[in-house]
């Protein structure tokens, strides 16, 4: 409220609202912003469950009184229904509940659920096609096709956008009595439905919303798929109609045979399931095995689950996606809830303390990575521990609702969590909505269903009492083989077909080993479909048409090596690039909590090989171009020199703020409103000289996040930074001077936490056994090893399509693709360089009362010349939700 308000998000790094074509155009992720003050709306069922009912009452008048849903904004259907369409019924349902228990809300009228109807209405126009799928987007003001909708040319969506839409559309129908919302949210699951892949069962990420084919026809349980099958279970427990039973039954089924591979899930395609898709996960994926306990299905989740947590323990955060062997694919972590919600379910299904210590490690890292003074920023990179300018409104609504939900009695509750279904937003329904406003004929006769021979569903809904009989060292026997899964098996992926063949013949080419002047290699690739073609720079491209294949079993193979390929091509740019680094702000009031990602230089100090980094004050130099010699050397001297990029070469900056006494540099983007967020990164090259008598760090920061700094050298004057590889632990930076470490709520207080665990004393021997070798806590992780061992010489990535088409750039067939014979070896060595050097074991103990105590201390022990940064850390404390 403070900052943002009335913002759809807080920017946590500038403590600003979020305001939709005022700030760079992030994409697809704007379309969540439809200048509807999403965050407030998103988060109001969190205040009731956190109980600050004081806090939502005043929260329900703002929505009421401010929040504007006529807007003439294209926003998108998927995520206003779960967020806002969601998050005003969530609001209704626990009004109504404070309503009825006589002390709060006695006001209230229904007006949260009057704004519902009305934003319901305003996305009906997207239901305006013949297969009854919504369009992705849908203009509030003007719908879908009005020539001033600028929306409604689109061909495509997401499965889980077009069926994520049931529990929404079902309760407003249910709490209104209008029916026509819960009838097209059924038509368009209904399609999906018939539309599946009949002989794998599976359904793609992306469909035709007129025709109903298959555009990307790749399937798993992660970004695109994930909330279809949430939302064919919860339908059935809301609404009580077996044919979305059915439905999810078989899909599991499905899921169970193909993308389970324990512990990894792995996208397969529809057609040849047996094939893997792609050899890496996304962070979405940590959701499933929450469902799964709903589904009464716990081994495989906690098998998962723990699969997740150690790649946690290695990261400090899921990354966005990592590959079967635990690597980094995607370094971002908006903050995603999925793997907290997991860690919840799981603990309400086993009643395992371990679960409590995983909750615990979570709300560690946010409050020491990703806390800065305006809330909680997303990481930009886990590997760096830099931030991005970001909070979404999920954060509040998930991640605050399931950690409290984690550690709290029902004592602590003002009403009974299990009267209520969770949404994919983690919005509240009312279970009793099952018998409301039944208009809906449950009876589905146009579908007939597979008999499917799995016991387990006998327990869906499970009663944890017989899953559980008595054994609460059952959880732990199956975390037992995973716990050191990430950082000493060093697993490889083996595609189905790989391993399905076993001792048998191989395929009959690996990319790894193909050489473009090998004609043998050449006529294998014309029986698998791939053919050549010669481009002007040297390169050759590599095409697959799988009808040119001799065989669909050739075809096969042909895509494979594709895939192979296109990875190993990707992995060669990779290579080539140096990774992000960190600027830090050190000094008040961030201490280390603002960390700005970085481009590196290719020359200069490599901040990889000196670990401290380099830390100083900032000084701006003149010119502020440094292209000549520098004139204000006495500002300079033993500082880290700011300077605009342009009008010279960035060796030369470098040689001359060096040359005045400076002990780094940093360059700012002289092109307004550039950002890491929407860029891609920056490397600083050399001058084609040598610069071996460079010495100094050199880093590039863009427009905004120089800004940053030098907004805050206007506020505060004094500013250092400490210029590193990695974001560092505040411990570390302030050599044991005592950093006021604030957590999450006030209701969530730590020594809550040690409480709730001295409960389970009983068990703590068994937990710390589980725990042994692989608790101990990890920093941000480093930069992502090379894979020298499977390195190639492919110079860039090709394209793949869904329909049988590849390609892939190759060097010229003058040159050995894969080098020397060892790096042709099938298998890389576990890389000792990707783990970043531990803590000591005692900070990071489970079960070491003292360290959480530590956080605790009063902050009268801080030094007395800390006085004014108490104050600002208690004005940063009361600045809640």
């Amino acid at each position: 409220q403070e900052h943002a308000y009335p913002a759809d998000e807080l920017m946590p790094l500038t403590c600003r609202g979020r305001v939709r074509g005022q700030e760079p155009s992030r994409g697809d992720v704007d379309d969540a912003l439809g200048k509807f003050s999403l965050t407030l709306i998103d988060t109001l069922d969190t205040l009731v469950v956190l109980n600050k009912t004081k806090e939502f009452e005043e929260a329900v008048k703002k929505v009421i009184k401010d929040v504007n849903l006529d807007n003439d904004i294209v926003v998108s259907v998927f995520e206003t229904n779960i967020r806002v369409l969601g998050g005003l019924l969530g609001g209704h349902s626990v009004a109504l509940m404070l309503k009825d228990k006589g002390d709060h809300m006695q006001w209230y009228n229904g007006e949260l659920l009057h704004m519902a109807k009305e934003l319901g209405y305003k996305l009906l126009p997207a239901f305006n096609t013949t297969s009854g799928l919504p369009y992705p987007r849908v203009n509030l003001k003007f719908g879908v096709r009005h020539p001033e909708a600028r929306t409604g040319t689109e061909t495509d969506t997401c499965t889980a956008c077009a069926g994520t839409l049931i529990l929404e559309f079902a309760a407003l129908s249910r709490f209104t009595g209008t029916a026509i919302f819960e009838e097209y949210a059924r038509k368009a699951l209904d399609f999906i439905w018939e539309k599946r892949q009949r002989s794998s069962n599976l359904v793609g990420v992306t469909i035709n919303i007129h025709t109903g084919d298959w555009v990307r026809k790749d399937s798993g349980v992660g970004a695109g798929i994930d909330s279809y099958y949430e939302y064919l279970l919860k339908a059935y427990v809301l609404l009580g109609d077996d044919s979305f039973l059915e439905r999810f039954n078989t899909h599991y089924d499905a899921i169970m045979r193909y993308i389970s591979q324990p512990p990894l899930l792995l996208d397969v395609h529809i057609h040849k399931p047996m094939l893997n898709a792609r050899t890496w996960m996304d962070s979405l994926l940590a959701f499933f095995p929450g469902l799964q306990v709903l589904k009464g299905d716990i081994r495989p989740a906690i098998e998962t689950h723990e699969m997740l947590y150690q790649v946690i323990k290695k990261h400090n955060f899921l990354p966005e996606a990592f590959t079967t062997d635990f690597r980094v694919h995607w370094a971002q972590h908006p903050l995603r809830p999925e793997f907290a919600e997991s860690t919840y379910f799981l603990y309400k299904a086993t009643g395992d303390p371990y679960y409590l210590e995983v909750g615990r490690t979570l709300i560690e890292n946010l409050n020491k990575y990703a806390r800065v003074p305006c809330g909680f920023a997303a990481m930009k990179d886990v590997r760096t521990g830099s931030h991005e300018d970001r909070m979404d409104s999920f954060f509040l609504a998930e991640m605050f609702k399931y950690l409290y939900l984690l550690f709290a009695d029902k004592e602590d509750m003002i009403f009974d969590i299990e009267d209520y279904i969770f949404t994919t937003e983690a919005h509240l329904l009312p279970l009793w909505l099952s018998t409301t406003n039944q208009t809906i004929s449950k009876k589905n006769t146009s579908t007939e269903y597979t008999e499917l021979d799995d016991s387990n569903f006998d327990w869906t809904c499970p009663n944890t009492q017989i899953l559980f009989p008595n054994d609460p060292m059952f959880a732990q026997s199956i975390r037992e083989p995973l716990k050191n899964v990430v950082d000493k098996s060093c697993p490889r992926g083996i595609s189905r077909v790989e391993e399905s063949l076993g001792s048998g013949p191989k395929p009959p080419l690996r990319a790894r080993d193909f050489m473009a002047s090998n004609p043998e290699h050449l006529e294998i690739l014309k029986k698998m479909g791939v053919s050549l073609i010669h481009l002007k720079d040297g390169r050759v491209q590599l095409v697959q048409h799988a009808v040119q294949a001799a065989s669909s079993l050739d075809a096969e193979d042909g895509l494979r090596f594709m895939q192979e390929m296109i990875e190993l091509s990707s992995q060669q740019q990779k290579e080539q690039q140096l990774p992000p680094r960190a600027v830090q702000i050190v000094s008040h009031p961030f201490f280390g909590r603002v960390v700005l990602t970085a481009g590196p230089a290719q020359f200069g100090m490599d901040l990889s090989k000196h670990k401290a980094g380099t830390r100083g004050f900032v000084a701006t130099i003149k010119p502020y171009n440094g292209c000549s010699e520098i004139t204000n050397p006495e500002a300079v001297k033993e500082k880290i020199a700011l300077m605009q990029r342009g009008q010279c070469m960035f060796a030369e900056k470098a040689r001359n703020i060096q040359k005045a006494g400076a002990i780094g540099g940093i360059v700012i983007d002289d092109n307004e409103g550039s950002s890491s967020d929407t860029a891609p990164l920056f490397q600083m090259a050399g001058d084609g000289k040598n610069t071996d008598d460079i010495t100094i760090p050199m880093l590039f920061l863009f427009n905004k996040e120089g800004n940053i700094i030098l907004d805050a050298i206007r506020e505060y004057e004094a500013v250092e930074v400490l210029l590193s590889d990695k974001a560092k632990d505040r411990a570390t930076i302030f050599k044991g001077k005592m950093i006021p470490n604030y957590i999450i709520d006030s209701n969530l207080e730590m020594e809550n936490m040690d409480q709730k665990l001295s409960e389970n004393d009983s068990q703590k021997q068994n937990l710390e056994e589980a725990t042994s070798g692989g608790s101990q806590d990890v920093g941000a992780a480093g930069e992502e090893p090379e894979e020298g061992a499977e390195s190639s010489a492919v110079t860039e990535p090709g394209s793949s399509s869904a329909a049988a088409a590849a390609s892939a750039s190759v060097p010229p067939s003058s040159q050995d693709p894969h080098g020397t014979e060892e790096s042709s070896a099938p298998e890389p060595a576990c890389p000792p360089g990707d783990n970043q050097p531990q803590e000591p074991q005692a900070e990071t103990e489970p079960n070491s009362k003292a360290n959480w105590d530590n956080k605790g201390q009063p902050m009268e022990s801080i030094l007395a010349d800390w006085n004014e940064d108490i104050e600002a850390f208690e004005m940063m404390e009361k600045d809640e939700l």
